[in-house]
């Protein structure tokens, strides 16, 4: 249902129902309507059309909306959730998504690039946080564990990532709220 509801699909069927509409005026002599259903269908099917080609559909969203609403609204949680809302979309010209930051970091393989799968909002010790599940066939997770470190930054400040392989090509990144630092003790050493 989600691929009928589409923003390619939906001009598609717009641009199929006008040129249908046309072609059936022209056959019974209604030169008005069939004159702007043709003109106008023809085009917005073949726009439809080039849209469906480089369609990329949203990775699945394994939480209910309203289960993390309060922690996803914190002020704290900005980066994670822009960075949700983009995975969550219609994307289109792209093979993957999050392609540029992969090629940035350097987890990009142009023959066989990650796939973000599914998406999962995280309750992080009250914090907010998401697991990608990514199929990783073309990077080796041996790279994935050396850009570790700069991944939980790269997503946003106060980050840490933590990667986990459940099975071979298959990878989780948990973007996770880093612990907030301990204040030292202001007690003074014995003399």
């Amino acid at each position: 249902m989600q691929a009928f509801l589409s923003p390619g699909s939906l001009v598609t069927v717009a641009g199929a129902v006008l040129t249908v509409i046309g072609a059936i005026a022209y056959a019974t002599d209604s030169p008005n309507i069939s004159l702007a259903g043709v003109f106008y269908g023809v085009p917005i099917l073949l726009g439809g059309l080039a849209l469906k080609s480089s369609e990329l559909a949203p990775a699945a969203l394994l939480t209910p909306a309203a289960q993390l609403r309060d922690l996803r609204q914190r002020p704290a949680s900005e980066p994670l959730r822009r960075l949700l809302g983009d995975v969550t979309r219609w994307r289109y010209g792209q093979k993957a998504h999050l392609e540029t930051s992969l090629e940035a970091l350097r987890l990009w393989d142009e023959e066989d690039p990650p796939q973000l799968v599914a998406v999962e909002e995280l309750d992080h010790d009250g914090g907010y946080g998401l697991r990608l599940t990514i199929d990783c066939h073309g990077v080796p997770y041996e790279r994935w564990q050396e850009r570790r470190e700069r991944l939980g930054r790269f997503f946003g400040p106060g980050l840490t990532a933590e990667l986990r392989q459940p099975a071979p090509g298959r990878l989780e990144l948990s973007l996770l709220p880093s612990p907030a630092p301990t204040e030292p003790s202001l007690a003074t050493p014995a003399p």
